[in-house]
């Protein structure tokens, strides 16, 4: 069933954090940020909703470079009830699609839950500053393969939040699969 991210809090200051990552190094998520920003993406290996817009989001976070928007994912998933979502397979996963920025791991849930990340994807745009302008989807595609010529919300967001440091005012929540948090004892 999926779930929906809230609306953007327009301000909200990002927190940092220190992940391991599939390259083996160890990176500050807001290290990965550049003077025009930086996308936390909140993404698994096994949710369809990733697994159908991943080539997209490979293509926007490399186009976004360009425009000094850095990009780094997150991978929050219990891998214990979800073992497709574990370190080993986050490592095939990010070689298998190419992905040209971190791919981390949140094992403790604790970034995921300082976020408020609820889904997968659920994407965090932040301004030069590091405070969120944008928290909506990749684009209309949701779970099949986009059209020709489709608007590519994110992207556009983050272009103008690198140009003026402010995200759009009319935003399209993210809807995916619903984070798979570990139980508490």
């Amino acid at each position: 069933m999926g779930a929906v991210a809230p609306v953007c809090d327009f301000g909200w200051q990002a927190i940092d954090a220190t992940l391991p990552g599939v390259d083996g190094q160890e990176h500050r998520i807001l290290g990965s940020g550049l003077n025009g920003g930086l996308v936390v993406a909140f993404i698994c290996n096994h949710c369809p909703y990733v697994k159908a817009v991943v080539r997209r989001i490979v293509h926007d976070a490399a186009e976004l470079r360009h425009h000094a928007v850095g990009f780094v994912a997150i991978n929050a998933n219990d891998a214990a009830s979800h073992p497709d979502d574990s370190f080993e397979k986050m490592k095939l996963f990010a070689s298998t699609h190419g992905f040209g920025f971190p791919y981390l791991l949140d094992e403790d849930q604790s970034v995921a839950r300082a976020y408020g990340a609820v889904c997968t994807p659920d994407f965090f745009g932040l301004n030069g500053n590091m405070q969120l302008q944008y928290r909506g989807r990749l684009d209309a595609s949701r779970k099949e393969a986009g059209v020709p010529g489709l608007r590519r919300d994110l992207f556009e967001a983050m272009v103008a939040v690198a140009r003026s440091g402010e995200g759009p005012r009319e935003q399209i929540p993210s809807i995916g699969c619903s984070i798979k948090w570990k139980t508490e004892h």
